[in-house]
Order: C-alpha cells, then sequence, then structure tokens
C-alpha cells in the first residue's frame, strides 16, 4: 500500500442533537462498534482532529464526534465548520431529536437541569436549544426522533444503520473449564458434560485432550452426545438473537466436565461450529483449564 493510500479519509459522522435525546447512548453504541468517539469537542476542534485521523491512515478509520449546546458559543459555528468540511471529504451528521414533553419527563427523572435553563424552566432551556439547533437540524443526514425508545432500542437502531455489512452484533466465546477447578465467574450460560463417559479412565485417551481427533471420536460416539449438542445449539439459537436485540453485545457460553480436559473441549469445538452459522453472530473458543493437570 502507498503513503498517499493509507491516508484516505475514513468515516467521519457527527453526532449532535437535543439534550436529553440519547446522544450519549448513541455513542456508546458506535464506540461498540469500533467508532473512535469524541465526546464534547468544540466544533472548531473538527477540522484539525479530522487532519490527525488523515496522519494516523488505517488506525482510525471510523471517527465519531459528539459536538452540542454545551460547547455555548462556540457552538453556534458548527453549520459553517460543517459545510466547510463536506467540500473535502466525506462527511456525515446524525442529529437525535425528542418531543418535548419526553425531554422534560428524562431530565426531571435524572434531576438535572437543562444545560440552557439558566433562571428558567427545563422547557425554556428545550425552547432555547431547539432555536439554535435549527439549521444543524435541517443540514443533517440522519434524524432519529429518540421519543418511543429506551436506551436498548436507540443503541440497536445505531448499530442497524453504522455498522458494517455482514459485521457481528453478538460475540460469544465458547469456553471449556474443569468443574474441579470451579465455575467461570464471567459464565452466562453453562453447560455440564459430566453426563457422558470420562475418557480419563481410558488409557490410550487418558493423556490426549479434546483437540485430538481420537478423543472427538470417543465422545461424539456416546449416546447422547450429538443430540445433546444439536439440541443446545438449536435452543442458544433465539437466545442469541434476542441478545442482539437487546444490544448485549458479548455473552460467555461455558462448558464443563471433570477436568476441562476431553468432554468439554470437544463439546465448546462442536457448539461453536455450529453457532457461528447464526446470522449476526461472532465466535470464538477458548479452554480455561486445558493443560492445568
Amino acid at each position: 500500500m502507498t503513503e498517499a493510500a493509507s491516508r484516505q479519509p475514513g468515516d467521519v459522522l457527527i453526532v449532535t442533537g437535543m439534550s436529553g435525546a440519547g446522544r450519549s447512548t448513541a455513542a456508546n453504541a458506535l464506540e461498540d462498534l469500533d467508532w473512535y468517539v469524541v465526546d464534547n469537542l468544540p466544533p472548531q476542534m473538527l477540522k484539525p482532529l479530522l487532519e490527525l485521523t488523515e496522519l494516523a491512515g488505517g488506525a482510525l478509520p471510523k471517527v465519531a464526534v459528539v459536538v452540542d449546546v454545551r460547547g455555548r458559543d462556540l457552538f453556534s459555528e458548527l453549520p459553517e465548520i460543517t459545510r466547510s468540511l463536506r467540500d473535502a471529504r466525506q462527511l456525515r451528521v446524525m442529529f437525535l431529536d425528542a418531543s418535548d414533553a419526553v425531554l422534560v419527563r428524562r431530565f426531571e427523572a435524572v434531576r438535572r437541569p437543562h444545560p440552557l435553563q439558566g433562571d428558567g424552566t427545563i422547557l425554556d432551556g428545550i425552547r432555547r436549544e431547539r432555536i439554535r439547533l435549527a439549521t444543524v437540524r435541517e443540514s443533517a443526514d440522519v434524524i432519529i426522533d429518540t421519543s418511543d425508545y429506551n436506551i436498548h432500542q436507540l443503541s440497536t437502531k445505531v448499530v442497524d444503520l453504522f455498522s458494517d455489512e455482514g459485521a457481528a452484533r453478538h460475540t460469544v466465546t465458547v469456553l471449556s473449564f474443569g468443574f474441579k477447578y470451579g465455575l467461570p465467574t464471567d459464565a452466562d450460560m453453562v453447560a455440564d458434560m459430566r453426563f457422558l463417559p470420562n475418557p480419563f479412565w481410558n488409557e490410550e485417551l487418558r493423556h490426549l485432550t479434546g483437540e485430538d481427533p481420537a478423543v472427538r471420536e470417543f465422545v461424539l460416539a456416546q449416546a447422547g452426545a450429538e443430540e445433546f449438542v444439536d439440541a443446545y445449539a438449536a435452543a442458544l439459537a433465539p437466545v442469541l438473537e434476542g441478545y442482539q436485540r437487546e444490544n448485549k453485545r458479548h455473552s460467555v457460553l461455558a462448558v464443563g466436565c471433570t477436568g476441562g480436559k476431553h468432554r468439554s473441549v470437544v463439546t465448546a469445538r462442536e457448539l461453536a461450529a455450529r453457532l457461528s452459522h447464526l446470522p449476526g453472530v461472532a465466535v470464538r473458543v477458548t479452554h480455561r483449564d486445558l493443560g492445568r493437570e
């Protein structure tokens, strides 16, 4: 790759909108999608930041910048600065909005004043902000009305809009372990494979692990082994789909046997192979206790 190619500008998204409409939630969702997120940046700092991202090349391919009225008088220059930056590179503006009544309820729920409220009411601050944001809203590329969204629904909306095509929306770690060493503390789900005969008692297999073909064949040949893997993978499909709807980005599926050497290792591999075909799911396998004995 040439130096010029390595410095091609990446995606830039300005996140703005009404206070209380969900800017922080949207920013967190973008960060989970591996965007580099900068919060509460004065508009005048946009150009230097974008110049830095170009120098960084592929290190910062996607940059999201939260710009809002917390910048006070500096915020008024955002429309002009945005127009000038659009002439030089690909740039989008996402505007988050909500009804006045919803915004009032949200501020009352967190017991914080509106940043433009001053000596007036929350509604006074909202009305002032709408006037200041009118031009920005008109030129926005994406407008999301969050009045009827909870934080999970808004996060899902942002993921739908800005995740790469085909990118995983949920990562599941399939973790084999040995019960004699204790349950994994971060497990979301646990499968117990001790209902299968233990290869440890087979002299030819004792010194091997679940990574060896002979152990895999032995474990999967046992009554109920493949039936369990198929049924459990099928049962997990709606769970992982639900995690995506609820914007749960990561989960740990722990698969245990006595020592974490044979049955759990084989089963973890088999489950991972089946789960990897589910839409929106990325799967990684790790063996916590393999080699520990």
